[in-house]
């Protein structure tokens, strides 16, 4: 053999090892595999179409994506027909005359998507009577309240704390809102807590044994709602159409001072947050199947999937969030945990998208609520 012979047999002897690690052999892909592929602008600017090609982009684009089919799943199921035995009511016990539909959407939302521009999007589900039954923290509820008297800025998330604190400027990432806000908020909210408190006493006069008035958070939101009186409000919407607000944690908030100082300057006012738990829980239990879309995490996201173990787990889910389990947080477990817990089906298909709401829910809610079909069918 040459030495340009032994040189080459060398060399393949040398390659053999590498050639093996790199160029290892591919299964043959199934036929029905998905091919990546993104949006292309030489055809133009296509909104419909450009949302619609997340779902072959990969990463959280494809999250996206897959959130916009479950999400019209639970629509689809919403308004298909069903039937319930003779003896089950077609109407929720509570709140009354609330009908039972295909699919129950439980809708929850952190505290600082009502102080953004979220809100609009939320308040739109809710005129059009899209969703059956909202979670949220105190905030989602006096924020949307508050921006019915004064407005909430836009800011800078560098603004610094002890200057705003000067000014009487509050920060929430880069929104501002004034403080007067909450002045006018107590003023407006006063009276309204006397008259529920009188009506309370009045009640437990007059009323027999076990029928007086008994005022809950959702009850009191509900109130509110129709105070307010105003077409910007979610909370508005939500009285008119009769869909349930609760929120467990009512008192963590503005609310909750108003409250905590109206309980001197005239006390006695009671909140059962028990018969609320009842009355959530007893309407995931009693629905045909349910769906929940949640934005953020912490108590809103837990109490609607507590909310769903009593039927052992929601039909279809979507989250909303940027975060993370390797904390153990709730707010950052993933879809999966709760099916381990019973609040999500084995047999769901959930979808959690990595992502700040106020960038993608509206794009969601493009592809899915908002579509024409889906509002003349509502």
């Amino acid at each position: 053999m040459s030495t340009m012979e032994n040189r080459a047999a060398s060399t393949a002897g040398e390659l053999s090892l590498p050639e093996e690690a790199v160029l290892v052999k591919s299964m043959t892909m199934p036929a029905d595999a998905t091919m990546v592929k993104g949006y292309d602008f030489d055809n133009g600017v296509n909104y419909d179409h450009l949302l619609q090609s997340f779902l072959t982009s990969g990463f959280q684009a494809t999250n996206f994506g897959l959130a916009v089919q479950e999400i019209n799943k639970m629509i689809a199921d919403r308004s298909a027909d069903f039937s319930l035995p003779d003896d089950v009511d077609a109407d929720f016990q509570y709140p009354k005359n609330r009908r039972k539909t295909g699919c129950t959407i439980f809708l929850g939302y952190t505290s600082n998507l009502i102080s953004s521009g979220i809100r609009e999007t939320l308040r739109f589900l809710v005129k059009h009577n899209l969703v059956d039954c909202i979670v949220t923290s105190a905030g989602g509820v006096e924020e949307d309240l508050i921006k019915c008297l004064a407005p909430t800025y836009i800011g800078d998330f560098s603004l610094k704390g002890s200057d705003l604190r000067q000014k009487g400027l509050n920060r929430i990432g880069n929104l501002l809102v004034p403080n007067d806000n909450y002045c006018k908020f107590e003023d407006w909210l006063m009276p309204i807590l006397d008259q529920c408190l009188n009506e309370q006493k009045e009640s437990r006069r007059t009323a027999s044994e076990g029928e007086d008035l008994n005022w809950t958070p959702s009850k009191l939101i509900h109130r509110l709602g129709k105070e307010i009186n105003h077409e910007e409000s979610v909370c508005y919407w939500a009285f008119k159409n009769n869909i349930p607000i609760f929120c467990p944690g009512l008192t963590d908030g503005s609310l909750g001072d108003m409250l905590y100082f109206h309980s001197y300057r005239n006390p006695g006012l009671r909140l059962d947050i028990i018969e609320d738990v009842r009355h959530i829980n007893n309407m995931a239990v009693k629905s045909v199947r349910t769906g929940s879309i949640i934005l953020g995490g912490g108590l809103v996201k837990h109490h609607i999937n507590n909310a769903n173990l009593m039927r052992n787990g929601a039909d279809y889910a979507v989250y909303v969030n940027t975060g993370q389990e390797f904390d153990g947080s709730d707010s950052g477990a993933r879809p999966d945990e709760a099916v381990s817990w019973g609040k999500i089906k084995t047999t769901a298909t959930p979808v959690k998208v990595y992502a700040d709401a106020s960038l993608v829910f509206p794009l969601i809610v493009a592809q899915t609520f908002a579509r024409p079909t889906v509002l003349a069918r509502e």
